[in-house]
């Protein structure tokens, strides 16, 4: 597929500009292991395009073991600097959507883009036999430290420990369409990487380290062919304080449309807070924490639906147990329950009564795999997040077997 295209992007950080088309830039060579790496999927997150830049161009005279490819994202977002021009980007990857994207016959912007995405992602899956590994590069609009966020699968965790950043879990259950959440139902490794502050210069840094280390972690790239790669390690560690836990999403603020969300000045990701603590104000109204946890990307940008999480610590017994009963496929004993039965059995998909769920901790299903989702007044849906896994594509990898 061929993308004639062209986008200029300037780099505040760098103050210098780029052009780009949709595929920035690749080596192939499709003879196994596959790297997608998505950049600019939020217009005003541009870090990620000159990363991706940067560290093509220092492996070009390397040997690769298998492809690599660098993909922008909302190309006419980030030439107007713009989160998104008629909605998000980053929230429209759904089956439904993108089964009503083949029969319009009229696109908005956004739209289009995903077209040309999906189209592309097609071709690379076809063309190439894996194992596959797909990274999504962002940036925040708070300080933060830079950290991995993933689907819970199995092989998205174990990946992901590779890494010495924090690990957040179970995002998607809070929001609705994102790229990876589509690209990890079918199957494959897909992660995260918030690196930083839009338009800072050690976003674009840490975003470059991290893919070089990702190179290296899938195996496409020695680590000997990487120039100091244990400063690029390094660069990470230190950017993080050697803050390698896990955590999981408990608590999303949302911003309703015609809102006026101001968050307080001063916050950043993974800041302690305490229950009643002021965060935020909406319409005039206070916003006070419901409850006792950690922040985590609070919002300050304009355009954005979501206004702060709330994480919290997920402790290594609960991601042992998590990871036995998966491998066991002991999620067949909840259908035992009354209230919950199969609705898709053959894409693992439970519907419970709400009345029964109340009796359930949201945590009892996260042990088993499962997301919930709302479906109406009386009843969840629950997505089983392990068993989509494509397991025999990364059994031979040296993390596969990591106890969670």
């Amino acid at each position: 597929m061929t993308f004639n295209n062209m986008t200029e992007v300037h780099s505040k950080a760098l103050e210098k500009p780029t052009i780009i088309s949709r595929v920035i830039s690749k080596r192939e060579d499709r003879k196994g292991i596959t790297v997608v790496i998505f950049a600019g999927i939020h217009g005003n997150e541009n870090s990620g395009i000159f990363a991706i830049q940067e560290v093509f161009k220092s492996i070009e005279d390397c040997e690769l073991n298998g492809s690599v490819y660098g993909i922008s994202g909302n190309l006419k977002a980030l030439e107007l600097n713009k989160r998104f021009i008629d909605e998000d980007l980053n929230r429209i990857w759904t089956f439904e959507n993108l089964e009503k994207l083949i029969r319009k016959k009229e696109l908005n912007t956004e739209e289009n883009e995903q077209s040309e995405i999906f189209d592309l992602l097609n071709e690379i899956i076809s063309l190439n036999p894996g194992p596959f590994y797909f990274i999504d590069l962002h940036t925040t609009s708070s300080k933060t430290l830079p950290f991995v966020t993933i689907s819970d699968a199995l092989i998205n965790r174990r990946f992901s420990k590779l890494f010495p950043v924090p690990i957040v879990l179970g995002i998607e259950e809070f929001l609705n369409g994102p790229l990876l959440t589509y690209i990890n139902q079918l199957g494959y490794v897909s992660i995260g990487f918030e690196s930083g502050q839009h338009d800072e210069l050690n976003s674009i840094n840490y975003h470059a380290s991290f893919l070089y280390l990702a190179l290296v972690f899938s195996r496409i790239l020695k680590k000997e062919g990487i120039l100091d790669f244990d400063k690029h390690y390094n660069k990470i560690a230190d950017a993080t304080n050697n803050h390698s836990e896990i955590y999981e999403v408990v608590h999303l603020h949302r911003i309703k449309e015609n809102d006026n969300f101001k968050m307080l000045n001063g916050f950043k990701s993974f800041q302690p807070i305490k229950k009643g603590v002021l965060l935020a104000n909406n319409n005039d109204e206070e916003i006070r924490s419901k409850k006792k946890g950690i922040l985590f990307m609070p919002l300050y940008q304009d355009i954005g639906e979501d206004g702060f999480f709330i994480v919290r610590k997920v402790k290594p017994i609960f991601l042992r147990l998590s990871a036995i009963l998966r491998r066991a496929k002991a999620d067949n004993l909840l259908v035992l329950f009354p209230g919950i039965h199969w609705e898709n059995k053959r894409k693992h998909v439970l519907k419970v009564d709400l009345k029964v769920a109340r009796f359930f901790a949201k945590q009892v299903f996260h042990l088993f795999g499962f997301r919930s989702k709302q479906v109406d007044e009386t009843h969840l849906k629950l997505y089983n997040r392990a068993r989509n896994a494509r397991t025999d594509l990364y059994k031979k990898e040296s993390w596969f077997n990591s106890p969670y």
